[in-house]
C-alpha cells in the first residue's frame, strides 16, 4: 500500500509540474478561452477521465475541455488530469480519483470569488490562485474526515477510502 501512495503521489508531482509550466501559456489554437460560466479548462488528461456535470451526464474528458462551476471529475487507474481555474488554481488530480467541484465563483475585476471542493477517493495536488491568495478563508477541501482551511500556497491531499 505505502508503494501504491509513494507511485500516486511520485505521478501527481510529475503531473503537476508539467501542469505548471503550462498555466503560463495561452490556449493552443482553436481552442476558446473559458467563458465565465465555466469554471476553468482542463489542461492535461491522461489515460481515461470523465466529467458528470449537475444535469446528470457523463462525459470523456479530453484537454481543452471546459469544467462547470458544479462538475465530478474522475479518473480510473492509471489516469490523471490536471485543471486550471479561472483565478490561476491548478488542481492536479491523481488516479483512481473522485473530486467533486462543489461551488466556484470569480469576479476578475473585484478578485472576489470563493472555491469548494470534495476529494471523495484518491489524491490532489492543489496550488492556490488569487481567491486562496486573498481571501484565504474563501477555499475550503472536504474529505469525508476532515475539512482543510487554506492557509498554504501548494498542498497534496490524500483521501483513502478503506476508513
Amino acid at each position: 500500500m505505502t508503494r501504491l501512495i509513494h507511485a500516486a503521489v511520485s505521478a501527481l508531482l510529475l503531473t503537476g509540474t508539467a501542469a505548471l509550466a503550462q498555466t503560463a501559456t495561452s490556449p493552443a489554437p482553436g481552442v476558446a478561452s473559458p467563458a465565465t460560466e465555466h469554471a476553468g479548462l482542463l489542461k492535461t488528461v491522461r489515460g481515461k477521465v470523465h466529467l458528470l456535470g449537475a444535469d446528470g451526464n457523463t462525459r470523456s474528458a479530453q484537454p481543452g475541455d471546459p469544467v462547470a462551476p458544479i462538475d465530478r471529475i474522475q479518473t480510473d487507474a492509471d489516469s490523471a488530469a490536471s485543471l486550471v481555474l479561472r483565478d490561476g488554481t491548478t488542481l492536479v488530480i491523481g488516479p483512481s480519483s473522485r473530486l467533486d467541484l462543489k461551488q466556484f465563483h470569480f469576479d476578475a475585476t473585484t478578485r472576489d470569488g470563493g472555491l469548494l471542493l470534495s476529494l471523495l477517493r484518491g489524491s490532489m495536488r492543489m496550488v492556490t490562485g488569487l481567491i486562496g491568495k486573498t481571501q484565504p478563508d474563501a477555499v475550503r477541501i472536504e474529505t469525508q474526515t476532515a475539512t482543510i482551511g487554506i492557509r498554504g500556497t501548494d498542498f497534496i491531499v490524500q483521501a483513502d477510502t478503506s476508513q
